[in-house]
């Protein structure tokens, strides 16, 4: 008998094939030699074999317990195993940006995350936008690395498009956009990160919520006359 983590398992076998745009519940249906209606049994729709498959993506992630210390270099760590767990698969960070899972190995990793920052002495609301902010910067990051793997050709349409007349600034930072060390971009860009939450640390601020300059305008307009 079919079981779901079967499903799950082809779908995972069937993204790394075919790539997410090519994945249909028809052609799983067909990897696992069985109608498309028989799938509908174990996931209501598409959607929801995306959050299947994105909560089994992070399983090792979820279950290895982190080597670093409470704090920020614990959140720099599990966030370099979100990656990880993201590249395992083909479109890894397209199917796990695309869904909001709440499932057991999803919350794990998002609790440990924010446990870590707590940790770190931040107040609560920066914990929370702070994990936000490194898990988007995570899941970004790693959007476009799997991007450029497949598509190979963009720098050298980068560079043949750039007049350093008209556009000196990237002419001038050209090979540093380029630059193939992504493990050396992702550190740098995540420990940017995390320095803002040691300088939020430190100010004891908690972070202020932009206003909408139509909000400001009604509060000015019910201010008393002086």
């Amino acid at each position: 008998m079919l079981r779901r983590e079967q499903v799950v398992e082809a779908a995972l076998g069937l993204l790394d094939e075919v790539g997410l745009d090519g994945l249909t519940m028809r052609r799983l249906a067909e990897k696992l030699n069985v109608k498309a209606a028989t799938l509908y049994w174990h996931v209501k729709n598409k959607q929801e074999l995306l959050e299947a498959m994105a909560e089994a993506m992070l399983a090792d992630c979820g279950a290895s317990p982190p080597e670093a210390a409470p704090g920020l270099e614990q959140a720099i760590e599990l966030a370099g195993k979100l990656r990880a767990a993201l590249l395992t698969r083909r479109d890894g960070a397209r199917v796990f940006g695309g869904t909001y899972v709440a499932q057991p190995n999803t919350l794990r990793v998002s609790e440990r995350l924010l446990a870590a920052l707590r940790e770190a002495g931040l107040p609560l609301r920066a914990v929370a936008w702070g994990a936000w902010t490194i898990s988007y910067y995570v899941i970004g990051f790693t959007l476009e690395e799997q991007a450029l793997s497949t598509s190979g050709a963009g720098p050298q349409r980068l560079q043949a498009a750039l007049d350093p007349m008209r556009f000196p600034q990237l002419a001038a930072a050209f090979s540093h956009l380029i630059d193939g060390d992504l493990e050396a971009r992702f550190d740098y860009g995540l420990r940017l990160i995390t320095a803002g939450l040691r300088a939020e640390l430190a100010s004891g601020a908690e972070p202020v919520r932009p206003v909408d300059p139509h909000v400001a305008a009604r509060r000015e307009r019910r201010r008393p006359a002086r």
